[in-house]
């Protein structure tokens, strides 16, 4: 159970880095003007909600894959 939990948060650690470095790249040249601009807005959970939907996507396409793997492993 844990090495699943531990494979899950990987996934998502890395989908979210993923996604900041992609929808944000002014992270790697400025990243206190895009940190100050989240303190003016406040929004600090974008990220995770974005990446938890993402997330879900993609758990959900797994779980078709891995449903048709067995299916097709019984033969």
């Amino acid at each position: 159970m844990i090495d699943i939990i531990k494979k899950e948060l990987t996934i998502y650690t890395a989908l979210l880095t993923l996604l900041i470095f992609l929808m944000h790249p002014d992270l790697l040249s400025e990243p206190t003007i895009r940190l100050g601009l989240m303190q003016e807005k406040d929004n600090y959970m974008h990220p995770l909600l974005y990446t938890f939907f993402v997330y879900l996507i993609l758990y959900f396409f797994r779980a078709i894959f891995g449903l048709v793997k067995k299916l097709i492993g019984k033969d």
